[in-house]
């Protein structure tokens, strides 16, 4: 399978954010490579990777990274593809900091930002990408759209019947 989305965490410990990224794309058959590079630690290998993603087949990488979370930034100025950061709660600031990094982005580094832990959001934005250009996999997406709303539905449908008080 060929792996179309990079998966970037700055440190091991976002990876409890970021396994849910993993799990979407497993879920649609998307082929993805994981990988810890920290902008501040490991920056020539996070720099060279993101000089080469596209050149190794990446179509989206998405990057997580908690407290001053400058990996999306850095990787995003390396590169013309499309990259989704994900601020990770962690530090004094419950990930605040996080969200500023990367939403914050100079003029022609964009960096497309979720909620905070949206591990499962940066996958589904991701495959939205794809998915322009994949109709098999805009497809699978439309359907699992369907999905929720039939979830809901049912949640509805059963809190009308029992009421709140009854409601587990």
């Amino acid at each position: 399978m060929q792996k179309l989305v990079a998966i970037i965490m700055g440190s091991d410990s976002d990876l409890p954010v970021m396994a849910k990224t993993a799990e979407v794309l497993e879920e649609f058959a998307v082929g993805y490579t994981i990988k810890i590079l920290s902008a501040h630690r490991t920056p020539e290998q996070a720099l060279e990777f993101a000089r080469y993603a596209q050149d190794n087949g990446y179509q989206v990488i998405i990057a997580g990274a908690g407290m001053a979370a400058h990996l999306p930034g850095v990787l995003a100025s390396q590169t013309t593809l499309p990259v989704i950061g994900v601020p990770i709660v962690s530090g004094s600031t419950g990930g605040i900091d996080a969200l500023w990094s990367m939403v914050q982005m100079p003029p022609g580094v964009p960096v497309a930002t979720v909620a905070l832990n949206g591990g499962k959001n940066a996958g589904i934005l991701a495959l939205q990408i794809l998915a322009l250009q994949d109709p098999i996999l805009r497809e699978k997406l439309a359907a699992n759209k369907l999905k929720m709303e039939e979830e809901v539905l049912a949640k509805n449908k059963r809190l009308e019947k029992m009421g709140f008080r009854e409601y587990n």
